[in-house]
């Protein structure tokens, strides 16, 4: 067996790291240049399934390297007014460690040989495997094909033509503030947590939650893997605004073009007679750091027959982020699918997988619009015969 993944995110990696451990070969490609191409986000909250999927798949030293530069947030959801009055906190005793998303994506990377650059156009399907095809003229042949190319995926575009992706009304405005001693005096120990959100009257949003370290990273790696070298090191508090479209008033092109500093700008609009603490967070981001996210979800549909193809992580089941999920439930994907087909034969592996998949992968994209649906105005999930 060999496998073909197309998309190096977190739930590509995942069954990279994972098909690695069980002896099966597999070959990554991505559209993107280079790992740092683009930004993507700056926090993660991991869970207790997504750490459970990362100790299968990791190596023990790399699991232990990313336990000891995941940090330690305050177990609750804060949830506050625009003037910074608490309105209910949520608290889960389970698992969660607050993690630097680039520093995760190194550690995921370590070992695996990714091929940059290279933009799928289509595949082949025939009896004995899977063709993929890239706009460079190249090709690439494996037993199966594996869709981990994100929210806008290609694979699935071929693959479930029917399985629509659509526009959850909302966008965020992506944002960073480093840990300073002044900047840190802007939050209240209690915020120190998962997640803490400020919401508006017109369900606008400022969202902020920590990324620290436990140890310092380079004594971490050298205990570790000394072969590795994490780039980021400094603590910081990672702050999303966010908004409804209608509110922003601003299209995704507008928004592409404007500037960091224009887009602070505009955030800074949107709280407007807030508190000044919020507004201080907002005027705190770091330069050059901002940018903008619309938020898009998955449309759940009913089970399709299992193939030599087969998708994971945003490719099927992207969601907002107002779960927490979308992360670990990519993690959990690749955990999944590596297990099944390091045990079954092939098409009863994908048959296992997508069975599993199915069921949770769509729980959470659901759980995540009915959150966003909640609090921040976010557009209700059309309504399919897949409920």
């Amino acid at each position: 067996m060999s496998v073909v993944i197309i998309g190096a995110g977190l739930g590509g990696l995942s069954l990279a790291q994972g098909l690695s451990r069980a002896g099966i070969p597999c070959q990554v490609y991505e559209r993107d240049a280079a790992p740092d191409a683009r930004l993507q986000g700056y926090r993660l909250h991991i869970n207790g399934a997504g750490d459970t999927a990362l100790h299968e798949v990791l190596r023990p030293e790399l699991h232990e390297l990313f336990r000891a530069t995941a940090g330690r947030a305050l177990p609750r959801t804060n949830v506050y007014d625009e003037r910074l009055s608490l309105v209910t906190t949520l608290v889960d005793e389970g698992t969660h460690l607050n993690v630097n998303r680039f520093t995760l994506r190194q550690i995921l990377l370590h070992g695996q040989e990714i091929r940059y650059g290279k933009r799928f156009t289509g595949y082949e399907l025939d009896e004995d495997g899977v063709t993929a095809h890239f706009a460079d003229g190249t090709s690439a042949r494996g037993t199966v094909l594996v869709g981990a190319d994100g929210v806008h995926s290609p694979v699935r575009q071929q693959y479930l033509p029917h399985a629509e992706v659509v526009d959850a009304g909302l966008v965020h405005l992506y944002g960073r503030i480093p840990l300073t001693g002044r900047t840190r005096a802007l939050f209240d120990p209690e915020m120190f947590a998962v997640f803490s959100m400020a919401i508006g009257p017109d369900r606008t949003m400022v969202g902020f939650a920590p990324v620290d370290y436990p140890e310092p990273v380079a004594e971490a790696c050298a205990r570790l893997v000394p072969q590795l070298r994490l780039r980021d090191h400094e603590p910081y508090m990672t702050c999303a605004v966010g908004a409804r479209r209608v509110v922003l008033g601003r299209s995704d092109a507008e928004l592409a073009a404007m500037s960091p500093a224009d887009l602070r700008e505009l955030a800074l609009g949107l709280v407007e007679g807030w508190h000044p603490r919020v507004r201080a967070m907002v005027e705190s981001w770091d330069a050059g750091a901002t940018f903008p996210q619309p938020i898009r979800t998955s449309v759940p549909i009913e089970p399709w027959t299992p193939s030599r193809v087969t998708l994971v992580g945003d490719a099927i089941h992207a969601m907002s982020p107002a779960a927490g999920a979308g992360a670990n439930t990519a993690l959990r994907d690749g955990a999944a699918l590596a297990s099944a087909l390091a045990g079954f034969p092939l098409l009863d592996a994908v048959a296992k997988y997508e069975s599993a998949m199915v069921g949770y992968g769509f729980a959470a994209v659901r759980e995540s619009a009915e959150n966003g649906r909640r609090y921040l105005g976010q557009h209700p999930l059309p309504v399919t015969a897949a409920g």
